[in-house]
């Protein structure tokens, strides 16, 4: 209780961080936990999760940006009431669908250019990523530094309202401070639509997806592909005319398939409408 923290992700790009202590005694009728009133009524909360100060922060767009982040580029509020402070900067139109923990890990960009690099080789990509960024040469990296670095990867999922998905390397988004515009997450066409989930998993995980039209799929983590952050997904659902993903939940894995159909611990990740 002491040593963890509370994060709360609005859909406007705000972030804010309290300590779990505050939550500590949760009467029957409640607590606050976010107030939206003011300049902010209308605004809708995206995500709250635990945290700590060996964690970053991972907030990611309807439009295809994701940031990065240390939590503790967020100071720890006293207030229950505030929105927090900006933790992305949003282009007119676009709102964060959803916020997630990540492991931090802080490499040099050519390390993680060179990571990536052999990461992609061995998932059999061979796309050339685009980027918005100034791109580093790969660099050195020896068998050491590539397995503590493959130890600290996150699998980051991303959906999109189409049905199309893809995995991606956690170190394919690098670390920055909080208030800016992000990196791509997706292809800049953005073929697949726009995001409605991205998340870390793990190759043992399912997923299931919820459509506008209320049908559901369950689908292994390990059967979707191995991609760049800013390449396009493949399809994961089918959607019909009309018909778009509006809710991607995790499926921990349970180890026996049979319980988990009963017991599976499932956790919604956002993009509820």
């Amino acid at each position: 209780w002491d040593e963890l923290q509370v994060v709360f992700a609005t859909d406007r790009g705000t972030v804010r961080r309290n300590a779990l202590s505050d939550f500590a005694n949760v009467m029957r009728n409640g607590k606050i936990a976010m107030k939206f009133e003011g300049e902010s009524e209308g605004w809708r909360l995206i995500n709250a999760r635990i945290a700590s100060n060996e964690d970053d922060v991972m907030l990611v767009t309807k439009l295809g940006r994701a940031i990065r982040f240390p939590a503790t580029d967020v100071r720890v509020f006293n207030s229950r009431a505030s929105t927090g402070v900006r933790g992305i900067k949003l282009a007119e139109g676009d709102e964060v669908v959803s916020m997630s923990i990540t492991r931090h890990f802080r490499a040099e960009a050519e390390e993680r250019a060179a990571y990536l690099k052999q990461r992609r080789l061995m998932a059999g990509v061979t796309e050339e990523p685009e980027t918005d960024e100034e791109e580093a040469a790969p660099g050195d990296l020896s068998q050491e530094r590539y397995a503590e670095m493959s130890a600290a990867e996150d699998l980051i999922l991303t959906i999109t309202t189409a049905g199309s998905g893809k995995l991606s390397s956690s170190h394919d988004y690098p670390v920055r401070g909080r208030g800016g515009q992000g990196v791509i997450a997706m292809d800049k066409a953005m073929r697949g639509g726009p995001l409605v989930a991205c998340f870390p998993v793990d190759m043992e995980d399912q997923i299931m997806l919820a459509t506008s039209t209320g049908q559901s799929i369950r689908v292994p983590v390990d059967g979707i592909s191995f991609r760049s952050r800013s390449a396009g997904g493949v399809k994961v659902f089918n959607t019909g005319k009309d018909e778009v993903v509006v809710s991607v939940a995790w499926i921990a894995d349970q180890g026996d398939e049979d319980d988990a159909d009963d017991a599976g611990a499932a956790e919604d990740t956002g993009g509820d409408e």
